[in-house]
This record gives structure tokens, sequence and C-alpha cells, in this order.
């Protein structure tokens, strides 16, 4: 039963929202108003039960290569893994490779380089390249240099992302041949991927304080998780089947007459490519089935950021290598990232593989199909092959550290291992072949039936063994074999064989364009007997929720039509629709859970099971919570969840395990195959089970044929090669009794033999017994925004009706894109083949297609759609609520782009017994002669009423040349229904291209129904000599519902009655705050105060008080202040705001809020509004205690809008009353939709200025006359003249951003140029080298006259020495729309008012006069300022302060803070109020022409204008870039202390060191400087005393350094660098013959390091590991500070370990100061540093030997020497006595 859908009486609906109610009598007259404008699906959404529905879109998308721009800024590096390296980034994309320059000798290197890579590809192709960013080590010219890690990911990842952007995110690096090493470092990017056409957004750019959390920065998508493990991808091959025959080339016939063998002539390999590696199998030797049993392990990390697996079968050959076939693995349709989620893992399971066709020729056209791209025409063959993961555990020693991909052996898979073998039976009967292309000429043609290899006729079966085996045709003797092995089967009446082609038949003419087969009452039929493993559960899962999807589609885009027609009630639809969908998920959970554990259930199988139960159980449910929320004001919101659920199902129900192969249908005409069909297998599967049933099986389906390839692509493929009526059942034999069952009904079967049996087999052939006559009306109304085929930018329109076998055209419209009809077309004896009842439900579909009609040659495709008639059969009454038909908008399609839409209906009336005598009257209009042309009939056509239409002309503009002639005298004709009025002529549009007579009006008969409303065309043609006329270019006004005058209401003009309403104006506002948001009727007679809560502002002015101190010491010193603090401020509030907003959408899809008062969080809403507020007191830092310290101070800093679009977008294009009209001329383009047309600038020829406006005739008596009312201006009053006018145009260029590099080296040298009228500037001599980011700051004063000049262009070139200079990108502003704005876009309103500082009013208007001039043009009464600060305007009053300071400080009273006040809240204000221009800076995308729709970079300005009739403005803002402030570092090294050794003595081995300190500001090479050596230092400890000194220059608001140097020796000139202030100072140890060893680092950033240890035992190597729980210091504000600070170093680990401590002293100074203090480096003049008191030792060896030797006797030996000097003392002592014993013993003895 349908749902309710009258429209609601006005006030029944307002507060409380009914219950649907289901209504039975939905059978009355619609109203007038609820025409539908039928999509494409909902045309046929009354179909029944016997027919499908066809598919507009014939043009096959994939495959068609699109232009593509990756853009990567590698910003900076950190963490990177080893010693004292030289980094350089390399970013390679596919081929291309490009590089950073090097960074000498740092582990933190910072680039900032921006680099480009342009592709012309099809999309699958793009996102499958993989885009890696690699770290390299030392490279140079010489050497490739060693890699130190690298990350990679595919491009779709990245295009999949939000924004299809990663923006300041950290990738993580790691090493492929060492996987155990773990985080190689960190490289900071920005990587972004656009389409052509896409827009990008890019997010702020500013100081990058909150980016250095690189653990929550990573560059990975949304749900990957941070640490990512290794794993092991096994992918197992098995075998493979029904190779198609290759090589059957003349070599191969000399083979065979030579050697006589009669081989397999195919040589297969499986190579499967995953995350850019690749790898192979064997190769298979001549092999049509080759079985490999190899597995193919790849290594990398999970998740995986590339999305698609690519196999792929190929044939080795050696002189040309081919694919047979490819398949694509969806690793998200393999894995699921749930809490009950499972790792990939595919199969066993058969792939099938399609490509081109089977027929083997030596170049193949289509063998890209072979590779994957676009959709396959044949089926190639089928893959077993299976996927398994496994997560690795790096810790353990028997994991292989490298990711070389390995082929390895694995075991044989058993036969039934992929399911049981069943016999499948399809059977299909075509019904109607029309539609036939007539250039494929009038050959006998037939049509040709394959599943898999079954039906085909070019492969000769192999005999099957058993009935697994694919067999072939079963055409010949084999199909005994087949059969006689049946017999558990039902008896089939023996040798049924296969029929798989329809007999060939010679076409009849239709029309000029078409043929069709003479079918009639014979219906040719085939059947095919197949077998294949039984998966068929796969497919009925996929077909349920196919079906649930199905629905909700249907069942949203009804819900949109209603909407969109203005129907009632769209929230009762939309429950209804969600009903069903928590319906359709139960059932799905109902019969999934019947699903039986059946043989070849594969795991992943098991696990899709479950995944799907656990999501449509959780969808059911959230359907059903959601069905009651549902409410008429969030029903665009909760369709918007909706769709979210559609896209969820069709994700679900793809299932990526195949199991019987899609079904091709191939036209043949004299044995040549011209097109193809394909019918996917799932959607004409048979089930017992309704909902399990394929959508299309036993149904009569529509198919569109069509060409091959790429032949596909473009007009070719627009044609239909063939339309068939085709009957098709897919389903295993056993099941077959039912499968005519849903033909139409009245046929007998014709079988191919005769005999017993025959009961069982099928028919041949169906002869139609019954047959109904029926005469088709066609009332063709209008289409609108057709195709524009000719040159003229228009096209002479014709349409053509096929129905059945029969065709007919309506007249052909000259030169329109919106042609009116108004034809009524009649087909008589219209004969259908069935039951009267069942054409009743289910008429055949009509096909419209439209042409465009050429003098010469053949009439060109505009576009086609599809139609279903209303039906009557004979026997019942023409009548309401069926007849007459409503009038419907169709959509049409031109190949896969809409091209227009068109307004018709359609009858079906049976002509019964008693002939056409009783069919309904054609009752026409009778007051047109048309001669044969029939009018749509009165009950058919729309009510019209008289209109009257207003032109408003004002003016044309930027009109090109016509036949290379000028456009000199032109006059612009304007359409509508048939009447017209044509403007004042021009006389002369080089001097004055605007009108002389402004409004002129017509009257016309237009349908009440605003949805019917036909276009208005607009022409401009130029006035010739002789009488001769041009058409200049046209314009389509397809809807004109925006220009229809509707009165506004009574009581709101009646505003000076009305109570006043107070608002208070606070200058300072709080910078967040809880804002109660009421609707106010303008009516009410409430006092609204719009105010913070009184209780915060008392808290302010305490707090205030409290820490009066602080605040005096934060005081911000005004002249420090300039128009860049103002816009660095603007950047963070905008930063802020977009936070909030993201903050709040998440917060609004978890949350559906309540009714009535609803309290937001808003960020300053004031600011949201568009108002500025001075950021002062109420600041957040300050609202919150304690929080203050850290904060920057941003007090009292006025801020101006900063708008990250253009500012049209922000204003709607300045149209509030004068419209651009973009008027085109020439052909549309091919290959893109009409919208994408209308934006093209090839077709584009000028603009006309304008407006009109519609309204009923006569006019009613409300109708509000002023009393200055001028006649001649109808409903334009109060518009300015447009006489020329002179104007001061100043143009502010601010900065541009992330340019297209114009140079081989990468980089631009970009200068502005600014053309405007015949004024050009060019900024040449003032380009900046080397910089894809600009900054420019420069403002230009230009001259000019509207309306001749009107577009200001503003562009970037890129500097070249040598050569013309190149265009990067342009941006176009219409300046005369801004200037003709009530939104008073000519010179922006500030937020606050100032007479002098960097704030300074710009205005030549002070508010005050601006003010006033406001009131006066809006015809309403002068403001009344009163005393205590109160302004009265309208029926508001405002309050505000009323002082300003002047210069010196001395305090005036003024109004101008009260006006002001006014003019920033200028939309509350009644009737006239509208939201003005503030003070902003715009941001707009620079384009290029020869780069149409590619974004090249973006540009930050503003635009004032000052007309000259008016006082002059003053000198322009000063807002050139910021000189950086010089200042200079002076570092003194004193000590180094706990240094590691790393020498070895040559004499004692002892441990040593020579150290040295290195320390370098800007860079190494730049500025790098040593202390001198403290020799041979043993215990770490080192004496310097040694100054370092570096000048520098820096921008406090950036945070930067600035320098500038050549980038190479080459360099014309010096490029600007700016980069982060980091002071690095390094440890070594300083060698005599080899290279000095690196020991160890630390690197302060100036802006943010921890504060300094007062000794050296506190100093720890915390103070670089845990920064953030450390005291930070900035040496900018301390000035000077002294203490000890670690070195640190990574150890073979990778672990970081401290290797030293250096005691230093930082002294910043500016450069004045620095000039009245001077001193010297190392220990020099002046102020010399003492000498350090270094121990001895130092001295070496070989300057002082002796000395040298002393020390090491005396200091190392002194004891060993003693003891040795004692040693031989006593030894001579023993010797003597040993010597002169003797003798004394003799003298002794003998008594001497």
């Amino acid at each position: 039963m349908k749902r309710s859908k009258h429209r609601a009486s006005k006030d029944d609906g307002k507060g409380k929202d009914e219950p649907a109610i289901l209504e039975t009598e939905d059978m009355r007259m619609p109203d007038p108003d609820t025409i539908s404008l039928a999509s494409v699906t909902a045309v046929t959404t009354n179909v029944s039960n016997k027919r499908s529905k066809p598919d507009i879109k014939i043009e096959p998308s994939a495959g068609r290569p699109v232009d593509f721009q990756v853009s990567v800024t590698v910003i900076e590096a950190r963490q990177l893994v080893g010693l004292n390296m030289d980094p350089v980034v390399c970013v390679e994309i596919g081929d291309e490779k490009k590089y950073t320059s090097m960074k000498e000798s740092t582990n933190c290197p910072y680039y900032n380089e921006y680099f480009v890579f342009d592709f012309h590809v099809p999309p699958d192709v793009m996102f499958d390249k993989i885009l890696k960013v690699s770290v390299i080590h030392s490279k140079n010219l010489l050497r490739s240099g060693t890699l130190v890690g690298s990350f990679k990911l595919d491009v779709g990842t990245v295009y999949t992302q939000p924004e299809h952007q990663f923006f300041h995110k950290w990738a993580t690096l790691c090493d492929p041949d060492d996987i155990t090493a773990g985080c190689k470092g960190y490289v900071k990017c920005d990587i972004a991927v656009v389409a052509k056409g896409d827009t990008i957004k890019t997010p702020h750019k500013t100081n990058e304080t909150d980016e250095d959390d690189i653990e929550g920065n990573l560059l990975l998508p949304e749900d990957v998780p941070a640490e990512r493990q290794w794993a092991r991808f096994y992918v197992k091959i098995y075998r493979a089947e029904g190779l198609p025959k290759m090589n059957t080339s003349i070599m191969a016939n000399v083979k065979k007459a030579f050697i006589g063998e009669n081989k397999d002539l195919v040589d297969p390999y499986v190579q499967v490519q995953f995350a850019g590696q690749k790898g192979k199998t064997s190769i298979q030797k001549s092999s049509y089935e080759p079985i490999w049993n190899e597995q193919i392990v790849f290594t990398e990390q999970f998740p995986p950021l590339c999305r698609r697996m690519k196999v792929q079968i190929r044939d080795s050959d050696k002189v040309n290598e081919v694919a047979i076939g490819t398949h694509f693995i969806d690793l998200r349709k393999i894995a699921n990232d749930g809490d009950k989620g499972f790792l990939p893992t595919f199969g066993p399971a058969w792939v099938n593989m399609y490509g081109s066709t089977r027929s083997y020729t030596l170049m193949d056209e289509y063998q890209d199909l072979n590779e994957g791209l676009g959709e396959g025409v044949s089926f190639r063959a089928r893959l077993l092959i299976s996927l398994a993961v496994e997560i690795l555990d790096t810790s353990s020693p028997e994991v292989m550290s490298s990711t070389e991909v390995q082929v390895e052996g694995v075991p044989n898979i058993s036969d039934n291992a992929t399911g049981k073998i069943e016999e499948f039976f399809l059977f299909g009967c075509f019904l109607e072949a029309t539609m036939i292309d007539r250039k494929i000429g009038d050959k006998p043609m037939n049509f040709e039936v394959t599943i898999g290899n079954y039906g085909s006729e070019v492969d000769t079966p192999t005999k099957p063994k058993t009935k697994k085996k694919k067999g072939g045709d079963g055409d010949d003797e084999e199909s005994e074999l087949i059969h006689g092995s049946s017999d558990e089967e039902v008896d089939d009446g023996g040798d049924m064989t296969s029929v798989s082609t329809t007999p060939p038949m010679k076409p009849v003419i239709t029309d000029r364009n078409y043929f069709h087969l003479p079918y009639f009452e014979r219906k040719p039929c085939i059947y095919i007997k197949s077998w294949w493993q039984d998966q068929r559960r796969r497919l009925y899962n996929a077909n349920i929720m196919d079906r649930i999807a199905d629905k909700l589609e249907e069942g949203l885009n009804d819900v949109q039509e209603i909407i969109k027609t203005e129907k009632a009630y769209p929230e009762r639809r939309l429950r209804g629709v969600l009903e069903e969908l928590s319906n359709g998920c139960s059932t799905f959970v109902t019969l999934a859970n019947n699903d039986l554990n059946q043989a070849g259930k594969t795991k992943l199988d098991r696990e899709r099971l479950k995944l799907c139960m656990q999501e449509l159980e959780n969808m059911g449910q959230q359907a059903k919570n959601m069905r009651s929320q549902v409410k008429k004001s969030n029903v665009k919101d909760k369709i918007k969840l909706a769709q979210n659920f559609l896209h969820k199902l069709r994700f679900l129900s793809e299932e990526p395990q195949h199991s019987v192969p899609d079904i091709y249908i191939w036209m043949i005409s004299n044995n040549k195959r011209i097109a193809y069909a394909r019918v996917p297998s799932k959607d004409i599967l048979y089930s017992s089970v309704d909902e399990e049933t394929g959508k299309d099986c036993g149904k009569v389906q529509t198919i569109f044929f069509k060409l091959p390839g790429k032949k596909s692509f473009g007009p070719a493929g627009w044609t239909v090669q063939a339309k068939t009526e085709l009957y098709l059942w897919l389903g295993l034999n056993r099941q077959r009794k039912d499968y005519l069952s849903g033909l139409p009904n009245g046929f007998e079967e014709n079988k191919a033999v005769k005999g017993p049996g025959i009961q069982s087999s099928p028919p041949i052939s169906l002869m139609y017994t019954m047959k109904q006559i029926f005469q088709l009306r066609v009332h063709m109304y209008q289409a609108r925004s057709l195709f524009a085929a000719d040159s003229t930018g228009l096209s002479d329109p014709f349409a053509r009706i096929f129905f059945s076998t029969h065709s007919q055209v309506t007249e052909v419209l000259n030169e329109t894109l919106c042609p009116t009809w108004d034809q009524l077309l009649v087909f008589d004896n219209v004969e259908l083949y069935g039951e009267a009842g069942e054409l009743r439900d289910d008429p055949p579909i009509i096909v419209i297609e439209i042409y465009d009609q050429d003098t010469v040659g053949k009439a060109d495709f505009m576009g086609r759609t599809f139609a279903k008639p209303m039906t009557k059969m004979s026997d019942e009454h023409y009548g309401p609520p069926r007849f007459p038909p409503q009038l419907e908008y169709y959509q049409i399609y031109r190949g896969n782009c809409t091209a227009g839409e068109m307004l018709a209906a359609f009858e079906l009336l049976q002509i019964g017994p008693g002939g056409k005598a009783e069919l309904p009257p054609i009752d026409g209009p009778t007051d047109i002669d048309r001669g044969p042309i029939l009018p749509v009939p009165i009950g058919i056509r729309p009510v019209l009423s008289k209109y009257r239409i207003e032109i408003l002309f004002w003016g044309l503009r930027d009109l090109k040349r016509v036949n290379l002639a000028q456009v000199d005298r032109p006059r612009v004709d304007i359409e509508c229904a048939g009447k017209g009025v044509q403007s004042a002529l021009i006389q002369n549009y080089k001097k004055n291209p605007n009108f002389s007579t402004l409004v002129k009006w017509f009257e016309v008969d237009l349908p009440e129904n605003e949805l019917l409303h036909p276009p208005l065309n607009i022409r401009v043609v130029d006035c010739r000599a002789f009488g001769r006329y041009t058409l200049v270019g046209s314009h389509a006004v397809t809807s004109l519902r925006k220009f229809i005058y509707r009165p506004s209401d009574k009581s709101v003009n009646n505003w000076s009655a009305m109570e006043e309403v107070v608002i208070h104006t606070e200058p300072e506002q709080a910078m967040k705050k809880i804002e109660t948001v009421v609707k106010l009727d303008s009516a009410s007679d409430a006092v609204v105060k719009v105010d913070m809560p009184d209780d915060e502002k008392g808290g302010k002015g305490k707090k205030k008080r409290k820490k009066g101190e602080e605040v005096e010491e934060e005081e911000l010193d005004e002249s420090m202040l300039d128009w860049w603090s103002k816009y660095f401020a603007s950047i963070e509030t905008l930063k802020e705001i977009i936070k909030v907003q993201e903050a709040e959408a998440e917060e609004k899809e978890d949350f559906d809020s309540g009714e009535g008062l609803v309290t937001k969080y808003v960020p300053n809403a004031s600011y949201m509004k568009g108002t500025k507020k001075k950021r002062g007191k109420g600041n957040k830092n300050k609202a919150m205690p304690g929080e203050g310290a850290p904060e920057k101070k941003k007090q009292k800093i006025g801020e101006l809008k900063m708008f990250n679009r253009e500012l049209e977008y922000e204003f709607d294009t300045f149209e509030d009353w004068l419209h651009t009209f973009n008027l085109y001329r020439g052909k549309c383009s091919d290959d893109a939709d009409v919208e994408q047309n209308a934006a093209d600038e090839d077709r584009l020829i000028g603009k006309f200025k304008g407006s009109m406006c519609i309204y009923k005739v006569p006019v009613s008596d409300d109708f509000p006359r002023e009393m200055a009312f001028d006649s001649n201006m109808g409903m334009f009053q109060n518009i300015p003249h447009n006489d020329p006018i002179n104007v001061l145009v100043r143009v502010y260029v601010v900065r541009a951003t992330e340019l297209h590099p114009a140079d081989i080296n990468g980089k631009a040298d970009p200068y502005v140029a600014i053309k405007l009228g015949k004024t050009e500037i060019k900024d040449k001599e003032n380009y900046i080298s080397k910089q894809l980011n600009p900054l420019f700051g420069k403002s230009f004063d230009i001259e000019a006259t509207l309306p001749m000049d009107s577009t200001l262009t503003v562009s970037i070139y890129d500097w070249d020495l040598v050569g013309t200079d190149d265009l990067i990108g342009e941006t176009k502003i219409d300046l005369e729309n801004r200037f003709y704005s009530k939104h008073r876009a000519t010179c922006g309103v500030t937020a606050s008012y100032a007479i002098h500082g960097y704030n300074v009013w710009r205005d030549p208007m002070k508010p005050t006069q601006i003010l006033a001039k406001l009131c006066k043009d809006g015809k309403m009464d002068q403001p009344q300022y009163g005393p205590g600060g109160r302004v009265k305007v309208a029926n508001r009053v405002y309050t505000g302060p009323t002082e300003i300071e002047d210069e010196n400080g001395l305090k005036k009273q003024t109004d101008e803070h009260l006006a002001l006040a006014v003019l920033n809240r200028w939309e509350d204000i009644p009737r006239i109020g509208c939201k003005l221009v503030p003070e902003h800076v715009e941001t707009r995308p620079l384009l290029n022409p020869d780069k149409p729709g590619m974004e090249q970079g973006r540009i930050e300005l503003w635009v004032d204008m000052f007309p000259k009739d008016m006082p002059a403005p003053g000198p322009a803002l000063d807002i050139s870039p910021r000189k950086p402030k010089k200042f200079e570092l002076r570092v003194i090294v004193w000590n180094t202390d706990e240094v590691v050794l790393e020498d070895d003595d040559i004499f004692t081995g002892e441990k040593s060191s020579d150290i040295f300190v290195r320390g370098w500001l800007k860079g190494q090479q730049e500025d790098k400087q040593d202390t001198d050596v403290h020799y041979h230092s043993l215990t770490g400890e080192g004496n310097f005393n040694w100054r370092f000194i570096y000048p520098f220059d820096y921008l406090q608001a950036e945070e930067k350094i600035v320098i500038s140097k050549k980038e190479s020796m080459f360099s014309w000139d010096e490029t600007e660098y700016k980069i982060p202030a980091r002071l690095n100072l390094q440890v070594w140890d300083a060698d005599h013959f080899s290279a000095d060893d690196f020991l160890g680092a630390i690197e302060l950033d100036l802006n943010r390091f921890p504060r300094g240890a007062k000794t050296a035992k506190q100093c720890s190597i915390d103070m670089v590991l845990n920064e953030q729980d450390m005291p930070m210091v900035n040496i900018f504000k301390q000035k000077r500070i002294k203490g000890w600070w670690p070195f640190v170093a990574r150890d073979e680990n990778d672990e970081m370990e401290i290797t030293g401590k250096v005691e230093a002293e930082l002294h910043l100074l500016t450069s004045e100061e620095a000039e009245k203090s001077p001193v010297g480096e190392g220990r020099n003049e002046p102020e010399p540093l003492e000498k350090p008191n270094r121990p001895d030792t130092t001295f070496l060896w070989f300057i002082s030997p002796l000395k040298a030797i002393r020390y090491l006797i005396c200091n190392n030996y002194k004891w060993l020497i003693i003891k040795i000097v004692v040693a031989l003392l006593l030894l001579a002592m023993l010797g003597l006595f040993l010597y002169s014993m003797p003798g004394y013993m003799v003298k002794k003895l003998l008594g001497a």
C-alpha cells in the first residue's frame, strides 16, 4: 500500500508530527502540483514481477583515462636512525622519482619542498600506483646512497581520505631489508591527489606547534592502528582451467609442419603484484590446464596501505609476453577490522577472469582488457587460489628479516575442497531484438550465449573425464560421454544437447538508424548445460542484500523526489522506507541462519556470514530507532544517514569469492562478433526461496548491447548496438521444472527432437498464440538543458520514440536547447504477445532518443531515456486516478553523463473488439493549425495562466570574437514559451557595453505549476552591415523559480509600529561563550539582549583586578603591531573555528537534538556571523584561571575575516539584484556532463548581465507601491543607473600557496601580474626566487571605468631568465557585481573603529556616513543617536562606547563606534538588511587555461574600490612582508663532561678522546664553527672557554630564521629559505689520519628548549627523551641562559643513550646591542675568554716528544720503574754478593 502523499492543509502540519496514515483510498485525482520529476528509477517503479528494470547507463566508465595530479610536500624528518647522516628524501610514484636537496650532518632535517606529479591514466591504474617516500643517506653523483627507511601506500588510499589528502602527517619509516629493526624515523609530509574537477580545501598553514606530537599525527587512514606489525601474505596458486587457445600464429603452423608435434600452445605462469612487489610462479610449458601448487609469500606491514592485490595469468613467450587474464583481490572485502574481525583470508576458491574475445589474433585490439582495464568482453580462464595472512613476531630469532618475495611449493588440494560439482542449466529466450545499428549491415544475424566456456563455438571441448571438467558445446559426439554418467539425475530424456546460438536471421529496416529482427510470434530459445562447483549460497546471500539495497535506493529516490517536487509528507515515505529496511534486515538474518555447513565452505565464507549477519542486525536496529526520530525538520539529515546504510549494503553484497561465471551474449553478424552484453550470473540464479532469487531470474529484461573495449568510449559507444527483450533462467538442472513460468503467457513450446522423453527437453523456440493489439500515445511536451551539438552552441533537436518494432519522430525545432514540441505521436496497431492482464501490469519499455538534425550528414545523438507507459485495457474506464496520465520529467543520459530532462507522458491503450472507435477521443486545442502535427491533448497538457516577464537589461561583458570578427553592435533577444522581447541595440560595444533602455517586459502563458515552467532563452546577436545577424552566444535559464516575484509579508513592512528591540554591543566579547539561540520573529515585541551571561562579565572584571600585575606584564605594545599581527591572529581564529565546526559536525552525527531551545557551544558567536570582535580581556586564556601562562599573547589584536574560499562563494556571487548569465557557443565536449560543459571555458563566449522578474497578471491589489514609483522600471525600483563610472581599484596581494612548479628543479620564481581593462601591471622585477609559497605583501592601484573594465585578472607568472615567462595560474574577479552589490563589497567594514595605528579605518566614508546612506537608499528614517551611547535604526536600539583616542592619546566623543556596531549587524535590520562584507582576506584558486579544472595553487588577496566622485581614500595600507629582525646568538662552550672515550692509546691501550665541540644554527654548510681540540681527555672532561658567534635574521611571527643563499654554483640569484630556529651542538673526537668520529649531539629549538641543569650531575637523558615534563625556556624572552645539556646518540639497538654533557651559555642580542658590545670569536679580542686550565697530558708526543715520554713514563710507569729499580738494585746486590762471596769466604777461611 502506498503511503499518503496528499498535501497538508497549511495549518495542520505545523506543530506536531502526525503518525503515518496508511490509507486505502489512494484513488483520488492527484493535485495539479504533485507532478513527479521521474528519475530513471521512479520511471520503472511500477514493475510487476515479469520484467526487470533496464539500466540506462550504457557506456562503461572504467578504463577511460583521466587527468590526475599528485602533490607531495616533504616538510621535515625527525628521529632518523643513524649517526651524523646527510639525508635526502626521495618521493616515488610508479616509475617517477623526485628528490629533495641534501641536508648535512643532521638527524632531523627540515626541507619544506613541494613536488607535483601529473598523470593521465584510468582511475583504477592511478589508484593502484604505489607512492613511496624513502630517506636515503649520503647520496651523491657517484653513489646512490644507502636506504635508511621507506614508507609506501597506494594512491587510492590517499584519494579515499577526506578532501583526498593527508595534511601535515608523519610517515613512519621502516627498513624493508630488516623488518626486525622497528621504526627508522619519521618524515612529515602533505600528500594530496586531485582528479580533474575536484576542489581541494587546503587547511590553513601557519606555525606548526601542535603537530610535533608525532604519534598523534601519523600518516595513516583513520581506522589503521599506529603500531603496524609485519605480516606474511601467503598467496597459494593451485591450478587454472579453460585457458584460451593462444599462439595459433603462422609460426605455430610451421612448427607443426616440421616437427609434427601438436601441443597446447601456451606456457602459462601466474604473476602476483602487491604493495609494489612482484612474485611469479614457475612456467608450466604447453598446458591449457596448468597445475602449479606453489605459494608466493609477501612480507608487508599489516594492515597494508595498499588495497588491491593483482593476480595475473601470463603467457611466457620470448617475443610477445601477454596477460591472459587479470583478477584483483580487494583486501577490504576479505577482511574485517572490527572487534570481532578477521585477518584477510580467501579461498581456496576459483576466481573467474574476463578479458578480450577468445578468438586469437596476433595483435589483440582488446589486450588492455586482459590487463584488467575496462570491462572484460569474454570469459578467459579460471584460477584456483587462496590467500592467508600471518602476523609475524619480529622478536623471534627464526624470522627472516628481509621482505624479498619468496616462492615455495605447496601440497595439492583435494578435488572437492571448493565444493561439490553440480549440473547447472541455463535457459534463455529472445522475445525481441530491435534497435540494431544499421552500420552493422543487413547480413544475417544471430546471438550466441556462453557461460564460462560452455556454449562457446571457438573452444574445442576437452574430453571430460568426470563431470567436473568443463565440457565444451556438447554439440558433438562427446555429449554422450557427459550424459552417460548422469544416472543420479532426473532422467532428462537421454541425449539432450545444448543449443547456445539462435538461428541466423536477416534484419528488417525500422527507420533511418535502426533495424530489427522479425521474430514476431516465433521467439528463439537457447539452453546450455554446464558443470560448476556448487557455491550458490554465496550468490544467494548477495542477492538478499542486493534486494534490500535496491528497495532502499528506490525508496530514498522517492523521498528525494517528494522533496524536490515539494509534495507533502516526505517524512512519512522515509519512515516507510526505514521500516522496509529493518524488515529486510531481519529476513536476511533468519535466512542466513539456515545456511547449512556445506562442502567447500571457506573460512572467508564463514567469517563473512558472521559479519553480514552482525552488520545487518545492527542496521535493522538502527533503522528502527531512526524511524521513530524522523521529523519534517530533519528528513534531509536522515536521508544522508540512510545513504550510508545503502553504501554499506552495496559493499557487503559484493562477493569476493566467485562461483558460476557471468553469462556473455554476443551479437554476431555474418560470423563477425559485433557487440556484447554481460549478465552477472547471480542476477538470474534461481532459488526456491523468493528473496534469494536473482533480481532478473525468470523475468523479461531489456538488454542493450554495447561495443567491446575502447570502441565503446565516446560517441561510438552511445549508439545502441541492439536492444533485446530477453528472458533468462539459471539454476540446478534438477530444479528446472518452473524455468518457463516467468515468460509472458500464451505460447506453445517447439522442441528440437520428436519422440519419447520429449516432455523434459527444453524448447528451441516458442510460438505465441495470444497477441493483443494496442495504440500507443506519446505526449512529448518539452525538454530542457539539452546537449549543444552545433558550433553555434545550440542544437536542432528532435526526438525519436521506439516501442517494440515501431518508431516515430517529433518535428525538428531549430536552434534551441529547450524545445517545446507539444506534440502527440500515435502508434497504431502495435502488436504485443502475451496475456492481456500481464501486459497491463507490465508493458515493455519505450526508448526515447534525442537527436540533433544536421542539414548534411547524419543526425547527431544527444541523449536517451526510458519510460513505461500507463496501460489501459479495452474493458477499463478511461478516467481518474490513472488517466489521463500526468506529464513527468525524465532524466536524459548521454553515455554515463546526464544530458538534460524531458517532460512527457505515455499511454498504451488496448484496441478491443470494437476497433479504434472505442478509444478515448484525442481532444487537442483546436486554435492552432499545425497541419498533421497533433498537439498534446487538454487533460494532459498543463493548465496555463497569463504571466508578465520583466527583463532588466544591464549590459554585455567579455564578448570574444565570433568567426574572427569583433562584436560591435550586439543585441539581446529573450524568448520564453514562444513569446519574447528584444533589448535596445548597443551602438558601440567597445565604447559602452551597457544598454540604454533598462527594463522591458512581455506577457506569456505559462503553466500554473512552477515545476513545469519552460526555460527562458537568452540569445545575443551581433547586427552586422546589410541587415545580417550573427548569433554570438546563448544561455538557457532552466529554472525560473528564483525570479518569480513573491510579495513580502505585510506585517513585516509595518515595522515602525512595533516595539523597540534593544541590542547591547560589547566591544570585547568572550572568545567562547554559551549562547542560547532564540528564534526571533521580526514582528515580535520582545526586548532581546544579545549579551554574555552576567556572571562571566562580572568574573572578567574581578579577574582583571586579581591578576592585575600579570596583565600589565603581558600588555602588548601598540607600536609593535602591524597588519601582519592582525593577519596571523585571524588565521589562528579561523583554525579554531574550523576545529570547533568539525567537532560539532561529529557531535551532530552522534546526537539527535531534542526540541525547544537549543543551547549551542559557539566559538565567539559574533564571529560566525561575520562580525569580528577584538580578542580582548575576554580572551579564552584569561577566562580560565591558571591557564594563562603558556598561551601566546593575543591581547586586543583587532582581527579581519579570513575566507578560505572566494568572497563570491560566501556572498552568493554578489547576485543580489544583478545576475550574470554565461553565454555559450560551440559544441559541448563529448565526455563531460552537462554541468561540466557549463563550466567549460572554451565554450564561454561572454556574459549577459541583467535580471528578470515574473508575476501573474493582473497584479493583486496588495502590491506595494512606494511613493517614488517609476513606472518605466517596473519591479526594478531603486537600482542605480548604468552609466560609466570611474573607480580607483586597489588590489592587495598577500601571498600565494602551493604553486604548481614551473621549472625543471621543481620550483618556480613567481611574480604578480594584474590586468584590468587596458591597464596591465607586471611586477616582474620583484619576483621571488625559487619559492612555491611566496609572500608578496603588495598593493597595486589601478584606475578603471566600469562597465568597460569590469573583470580583474590577477595572475602569477614564473620568471625565466631566458625565453618568455610562463603563466602558473590566474584568477578572475568580477568587480562590477561587487561594486553594485547591496553587500557593499567596495571596502570591507572593519570590526572596530580606529583613526590611527595598524587598525586604521580605510574607507573615505566614515561609519556614520555609510549608515546614513544605507538608510536613505532603503527609504528608511535616518539613524537617531541618543545620549548614553544609544543609536536607533528602524525599531532597534543599539548601545555601545562613544569615545575614541587619537594619536596623542586624547579622548574624543564620537558616534562612529555606534554606527559601526549597526553596520556589523546590518543583516538583522528588517526588510532592507543584508550582511555587509567585513574586512577580509579571500583565498582564490589559481587556474591555468591549459590545464582546465586542475588547481595550480591558491592566492590570498583582497580588493578595495573607491568611486572617483567621492572623497579620495587615504594611502594604501602597508602590508609589505615583515623584514626579518637581525639578531646575534653568542654561545660559549665552557666545559664538557662524561664524553664517551673513543681512542685506544698505542702504547698503553688506554681509552681517551680528543674532544672538540661543533655548533651551527642555519646549516652545516653555512655557519658551522668548531672549538679547539682538548687532546687526550681520559675522563671525558674537556675545557674550552670558546665562543661561537651566529648572526641571523629572524621572523618573530613565523618563528623562522630567514637565510638567502645560491642554490648551486649555476644559480642566477639567491633563494630565500625559512628554517626553524634550532641550535645544533655536536661533540666529536678529532683524529689526525682518519675522519673525525661523531660522538653525540643535541638540538635546541630556540623557542622552546629544556632549561639547562645546574650541575653536570643533574644533567640527564630525560632532558631529551621527556621534553614535555621539563621546564621549557624561550631564548627570545630569556635573552641569557647558562647550564648543562646532554649529548645523545643511538646505540647498536637504536636506543638513545647519553654520550656526554656540555656546559654552555647562550646569550641573544639584537644586532644593535651586538654592535655596542662586540666580542671576539673563540678566545679572541675584544672581551677575550681566559685560556682553559687543561692538564698537561693534552700535549702530543710528536710536538714535544721528551715531555710526552716523560709524562708517559712518569704518569703510567712510575711505580713500575721504582719497582724495577729496587729489584735491579737488589739483584745487583745479590750478584755482587755472589760474586764477591767466594773470595771473602776464602779470605775468611784462610784467615787473612
